[in-house]
């Protein structure tokens, strides 16, 4: 998190006044520092009391003229060398942080951080910590880590911070069901939520065939706010509307804005884009799944004393036709429901005509856990059980499986539960959606069927790449990165009997 504030710096400061009175603070520390005085010393020197003066060097006040002359004076400098928007030699290395655009849209608020004193930071040691942050964007264009990849990583750690659930946005769910006597179950049918979006929003909803326009096939839904038009594409099954239009409802609800137009993403205007449309979909998977009844169900389930697929797809079914929203929603309750705080969810895709695997989505809960995504391109563990099941996926099938994932390397073992799809956006890839989480005692005292005999333990890696289980047979490459630091610590210790030998 601390990274991700560092490099989120100074959110707010789109207008020039922002700027003006962070470099005239900056600067004013610069002096002050050079004469090895304290704040209260300065204060002394100048009559200015010791708060407002910290006030203007963390940027939060921009003195008048006589009391900038009272400073100069007292720090035997010049006017314009407090004034004066040119940093010296010393500042230099701040100013491209605080005019570069990337570090302007994220909220710092959302992460609890005070603005204020990450300028303080900054100004104590300028050209290390930029030579820190330059080294981090450095390291995101090596490993291609583009500005919208960096947001949804914020945003991911966003949701992190807050174990993903978010009680404000339940509530007003709730509020908003009640309201309208919604009963927040699988039988909410579209033609109602068509209904409130027209009557309560003034929507007009349309069905739109896209499959003349090759771009806009795959498009599931337009929003033309100048008209408060929304199209949805013909190709469209029940589960998808439903959700879109509860996300409407959301949007709506929230008051959220700015926001996106389309579903699924094509380009954003900024973070808060980002975050909105999260606040949207967290909404409609409030309405689209009942928070009491699905903690009420997850306990029975979890009180099983045996893990049986057909029981754990049963449970999916009860609740919605999509495996991805009920997965993503049990993510919202069994860290604050459960005490279950050491989980990942991860969505992977694999097109029909291609063996490559990518991570779709993914989140954490406490700390990243051992399968993550990478960015370098490397084949992920095909003895994940949803990996596994990705292969496997005949026509029109669902599979559902679980297994004890051991990482060895890491010394852990997760409780991994899985649902592969055949084509279930019907763009020609397949979906593989798993929840897992950390077995250790409290896990064991939660769910009852953890220690079920028919749950297979599996010792996985996290890429072949980086994997030292020697003979496995789903090998798809070799394991460099391991080699390489195999020979490294061969070498280290080649030296080291080198030294011993000469000494």
């Amino acid at each position: 998190m601390r990274i991700i504030a560092l490099i989120s710096i100074f959110d707010s400061m789109i207008v020039e006044s922002d700027y003006i009175r962070v470099v005239f603070g900056l600067k004013l520390k610069r002096q002050r520092q050079k004469k090895n005085w304290s704040l209260q010393e300065l204060a002394t020197k100048t009559g200015l009391s010791k708060s407002y003066l910290n006030e203007i060097e963390n940027g939060k006040k921009y003195p008048k003229h006589d009391k900038i002359v009272q400073l100069s004076d007292a720090l035997s400098c010049t006017f314009d060398d407090l004034v004066s928007t040119k940093l010296d030699k010393s500042l230099i290395p701040i100013n491209g942080v605080l005019q570069s655009d990337f570090f302007k849209e994220i909220p710092l608020d959302l992460f609890g951080i005070n603005k204020n004193n990450l300028i303080s930071i900054i100004s104590d040691a300028p050209k290390k910590v930029t030579a820190f942050i330059n080294a981090l964007i450095e390291i995101s264009q090596n490993y291609n880590l583009g500005k919208e990849r960096f947001y949804f990583a914020v945003m991911r750690s966003f949701q992190e911070l807050y174990d993903n659930y978010f009680p404000d946005i339940e509530e007003k769910a709730i509020h908003f069901a009640y309201e309208n006597q919604l009963k927040l179950n699988k039988d909410l049918k579209t033609d109602v939520l068509e209904t409130l979006l027209n009557v309560n929003f003034g929507y007009e909803i349309r069905s739109e065939d896209f499959s003349n326009d090759s771009a806009l096939n795959k498009l599931r839904s337009l929003y033309i706010p100048e008209k408060k038009l929304l199209l949805l594409n013909k190709r469209l099954d029940t589960s998808q509307k439903t959700f879109i239009l509860a996300k409407e409802i959301g949007f709506n609800v929230l008051k959220l804005s700015p926001r996106p137009n389309t579903y699924s993403w094509l380009d954003f205007g900024s973070f808060e884009e980002i975050l909105n449309n999260f606040y949207a979909s967290y909404f409609a998977g409030c309405l689209l799944i009942s928070k009491k009844e699905l903690i009420d169900k997850t306990s029975d389930f979890f009180c099983r004393k045996e893990w049986d697929h057909l029981d754990f797809e049963a449970l999916i079914q009860h609740f919605t036709d999509s495996p991805e929203t009920f997965y993503y929603r049990l993510t919202n309750i069994l860290s604050s429901e459960f005490g279950i705080k050491d989980l990942f969810y991860l969505c992977f895709v694999k097109k029909d005509n291609s063996d490559k695997i990518n991570i779709l989505k993914e989140l954490h809960l406490n700390h990243q856990q051992a399968p993550h995504s990478n960015a370098t391109n490397e084949h992920y563990c095909r003895r994940w059980i949803a990996v596994k099941n990705l292969h496997l996926l005949r026509e029109n099938e669902t599979l559902t499986a679980a297994q004890i994932s051991h990482y060895k390397d890491q010394g852990v073992s997760y409780l991994v539960i899985s649902t592969s799809q055949k084509n279930p956006f019907s763009d020609g890839s397949n979906r593989s959606y798993c929840l897992g989480i950390l077995l250790n005692n409290q896990t064991f005292r939660k769910i009852n069927f953890a220690k079920s005999a028919s749950l297979k333990t599996i010792e996985v890696g996290v890429t072949c790449e980086s994997c030292s289980i020697q003979n496995c047979e789903a090998r798809q490459a070799p394991p460099v990165r391991l080699e390489k630091e195999q020979f490294n610590l061969d070498m280290k210790k080649s030296i080291e009997r080198i030294r011993k030998s000469l000494i």
